[in-house]
């Protein structure tokens, strides 16, 4: 996929998750976890999980990735070297609590970053994904049941 294509596909699956969640993260919301993770059969750590990695991929990673590029003589090979390891883990790790169209289009993004020409390229890329991602990440943040937080009150200290 070329690094137009990939761009054109990361803003069709922004539009397509805009105002109805993916199928992934609604199920994960509803407790259906294919890939079984989550201790004593349980879910509320994989949507955690879940929450975390996408809030990261987000607000850390490639934005990341964008301010270094945009800012810096950045090296693209280093970034290159960066982006496949750690948000191709990142993409694993969805897999693993049963996000795979998240996977799926996290590896679009690392192998279409693995072809990039340019810096400025890599740049145009991960401003797609990054647009992408922030709304996948609003979207489990939605499934995640805050209220439970309400059991774990703060005490006031003296």
């Amino acid at each position: 996929m070329t690094v137009d294509e990939a761009i054109q596909h990361f803003e069709s699956e922004r539009q397509r998750i805009w105002l109805q969640g993916p199928d992934d993260v609604l199920a994960l919301g509803r407790g259906e976890v294919p890939r079984g993770t989550g201790s004593r059969g349980q879910y509320l750590s994989t949507i955690i999980f879940a929450e975390g990695e996408t809030r990261t991929l987000a607000d850390e990673m490639l934005w990341g990735i964008i301010r270094v590029g945009e800012d810096t003589d950045a090296d693209l090979k280093t970034l290159q070297a960066i982006i496949k390891q750690i948000i191709g883990y990142k993409a694993d790790f969805f897999d693993f609590v049963s996000l795979p169209e998240a996977a799926a289009i996290t590896k679009i993004y690392v192998d279409t970053a693995m072809e990039c020409a340019t810096v400025a390229d890599l740049v145009r890329l991960t401003h797609a994904m990054l647009s992408y991602a922030n709304r996948l990440h609003m979207w489990v943040d939605f499934i995640l049941p805050w209220g439970l937080g309400d059991g774990f009150r703060r005490k006031k200290t003296a």
